[in-house]
């Protein structure tokens, strides 16, 4: 590992030097402002603009960093992403005497990751998910319809998608209040009201729009990344039974518009690079629209972990690994706008459950407890078909490197009662 910094990182940190990741915290008594995370700590970035560290044609006379969100800094685009990413890389080197041999600076610089709040990282006008996990969409065609129909006919010449609540997307932390909506029990004539009793969690990630498109001018596959700025995880959590009474014919409704929670830290392409895998070939091959010449996904370990009200810790219920897509993230983004849909800086695209090949890999309750009819078996000898009040489920995900992890954190939520 040749990069290397002054600031004391573990090797099993999620931010090393060589990631960065950027997001919106708000220390004790102060107004909300840019960071980047390094080991336990947070660079205040509002702070090294004020002392002109980010003076450079890339950011075109703006500063994004003293604001209370980073859509400004991601609708510069990647030569301003790229040039903060090389600052702050030499400003945090262990080569680099400015805030290493300065204490009163570092004492201006520097806030502990445990004393601030950490606030949604952008402004998300707009939230879309899709249903790009091959291993997920056959498990749950499979219950419906059985394995010889599993696959809607769209689903592999397609990247499937509803447009999500963006009002209730959440950061890391908040509450889960569970929602309550009609549902309809296969043996009962009509529907009934009341809280959900089939609360479940959807491991997914997402990945921020960066400059955005004009109305009616789709982005050409070939350049999606010029358009994406980093990833963060999401759990969009679903009422299950809700979804199974409303879905039809026009999709999710209620059963997913009460609560999305996203991770605070976004972790940039260029953190991700040396992750980067080949996209395995795709059958039918996409249409041409959706053919890159080199497309990609990312080695991306995802683990998602239970703690009831009962338990002294966490336990990991499933495993999972962001290659499990079988749509990439630029056919996402140019699928989506194909149609001259206009995304904008801030917008948030997520990828859907990601789930992979094993039982131990699916990345849901209803996958992993297979609609409740197998329930999980914890380790104080409880079991769970659905999230019960007082679980906390997190999930948690990195890139492991040579000695070095570039992770994203997590994202958590606590599952409290209904207001009845």
């Amino acid at each position: 590992m040749s990069l290397k910094s002054f600031i004391d990182v573990s090797a099993d940190s999620h931010f090393p030097i060589q990631n960065l990741p950027f997001g919106i915290f708000q220390p004790r008594g102060g107004k909300p402002r840019a960071g980047v995370a390094i080991g336990d700590l947070i660079v205040d970035l509002s702070a090294l603009e004020e002392l002109g560290h980010f003076r450079s044609p890339e950011f075109q006379g703006r500063k994004p960093f003293s604001e209370d969100s980073l859509n400004a800094f991601l609708a510069l685009g990647r030569p301003a992403w790229r040039k903060a990413r090389a600052v702050l890389q030499r400003l945090l080197s262990s080569k680099t005497p400015i805030l290493r041999d300065n204490a009163r600076l570092r004492a201006r610089v520097f806030h502990a990751q445990k004393s601030v709040t950490m606030k949604l990282p952008v402004r998300i006008a707009n939230y879309t998910d899709f249903y790009s996990s091959y291993h997920h969409a056959h498990n749950v065609g499979t219950m419906l319809r059985g394995p010889e129909n599993a696959l809607m006919p769209n689903w592999k010449w397609l990247p499937v998608a509803y447009h999500g609540r963006a009002s209730s997307v959440v950061i890391s932390g908040s509450d889960v209040r569970r929602p309550q909506g009609q549902v309809k029990p296969p043996d009962a004539s009509v529907p009934t009201f009341g809280p959900t009793t089939s609360l479940d969690f959807e491991l997914e990630m997402a990945f921020l729009i960066g400059p955005g498109n004009s109305l009616g001018e789709p982005v050409p596959i070939d350049r999606a990344v010029d358009h994406i700025f980093g990833l963060v995880l999401m759990n969009d959590w679903s009422a299950r039974d809700i979804q199974a009474w409303e879905y039809q014919p026009l999709g999710p409704f209620l059963a997913k518009n009460f609560c999305t929670s996203i991770s605070p830290w976004m972790v940039t392409l260029e953190a991700l690079e040396p992750f980067r895998k080949s996209l395995p070939a795709q059958d039918p091959a996409p249409m041409p629209y959706l053919r890159a010449k080199d497309d990609f996904t990312f080695d991306i370990q995802l683990e998602a972990s239970l703690q009831t009200s009962s338990m002294n810790a966490a336990h990991v219920i499933t495993r999972s690994n962001f290659q499990n897509l079988y749509w990439s993230i630029a056919q996402q983004l140019a699928h989506h706008t194909i149609s001259g849909c206009n995304l904008q800086p801030g917008d948030l695209l997520a990828s859907g459950t990601i789930s992979g090949p094993t039982d131990e890999s699916r990345g849901c309750m209803l996958e992993l407890t297979w609609r409740g009819a197998n329930p999980l078996k914890l380790p104080n000898r409880e079991t769970r078909k659905w999230l019960e009040d007082g679980d906390i489920l997190a999930i948690s995900g990195w890139c492991q490197g040579d000695a070095y992890r570039v992770g994203f954190g997590e994202v958590s939520g606590r599952i409290v009662g209904s207001n009845k």
